[in-house]
């Protein structure tokens, strides 16, 4: 049996890499801000009955919030009461934001900040000492491909995600010795309801942006079973779609085309705006 823990599992893509994981048997342990789904206050976990296409394993769902070191010192204690260890941790729970540089205020880029990087961060940090000392375990942070590969207009998003993918590879090469791995996912759009928590003053790249995911013709089941499937190879950097994959490649074996295409969609965006 695998254990799990995913943060911002109440949906999107937390949701179905929770159920990917049930499925093939491991026990999982879904946490979220929400109130809503079974989330309750921290901890008082509670057990849901195994539903379709899951496997005969239960499901744990307990509310954290990434921000509050408390909240997570919680999770630690549960995870360490229940199952005396931990095999994997999924750092998935973020935020939809960007705005061009002279846009966005300084508030926004905190905002996300202290979300879609901290709560990596603090995830990490709180797991770290209990992976090392049972000499296994993973940790995966969910990126994006804006982590990769940086679209005008999105300047705070594109830094606190390419932050992870450098932190995720930070964490591979300290924790390699004591048997822990480190992988990082870093999907394109795909069709999730991660446009919910979007916020900042850019409208027009807030427009760009929706349309992008709900064009999509990728599901979250779709890149939930491809970072299995990287997993299940080692792969420390998972590109899971291949709209992902192509704009990857085309920056590493073209960059001046690469650049021509980021600089076209910035004056497009632009002169969307006026």
């Amino acid at each position: 049996m695998t254990r799990v823990l995913v943060t911002g599992a109440a949906s999107g893509l937390g949701a179905a890499l929770s159920n990917a994981f049930e499925t093939r048997g491991d026990e999982v342990l879904r946490t979220d801000i929400s109130y809503e789904g079974g989330f309750e206050a921290p901890f008082e976990a509670r057990k849901l009955a195994p539903q379709d296409k899951r496997s005969a394993r239960t499901s744990t769902t307990a509310r954290l919030d990434i921000t509050k070191d408390d909240d997570w010192a919680a999770a630690l204690a549960h995870v360490e009461q229940t199952w005396g260890g931990l095999d994997v941790l999924v750092n998935n729970a973020g935020v939809a934001g960007g705005g061009r540089l002279d846009v966005a205020t300084l508030d926004e880029w905190r905002w996300i900040t202290e979300i879609n990087l901290f709560g990596a961060v603090r995830g990490t940090r709180t797991f770290v000492p209990l992976l090392k000392r049972q000499g296994s375990g993973a940790i995966v942070n969910v990126a994006s491909l804006a982590g990769l590969v940086h679209p005008a207009g999105m300047a705070s998003y594109n830094a606190v995600k390419a932050a992870v993918v450098a932190l995720t590879e930070t964490t591979g090469h300290e924790l390699a010795a004591h048997g822990v791995t480190a992988h990082v996912v870093c999907p394109s759009y795909f069709r999730t309801n991660l446009m919910s928590s979007l916020q900042g003053a850019d409208t027009a790249l807030a427009s760009v942006m929706s349309k992008l995911v709900e064009s999509s013709s990728i599901s979250a089941d779709d890149i939930a079973a491809a970072v299995l499937e990287g997993l299940d190879r080692g792969d420390e950097i998972i590109v899971p779609d291949q709209p992902a994959r192509d704009a990857y490649g085309l920056k590493q074996a073209d960059r001046a085309t690469y650049d021509v295409i980021m600089r076209a969609q910035a004056a497009k965006l632009e002169e969307g705006a006026r």
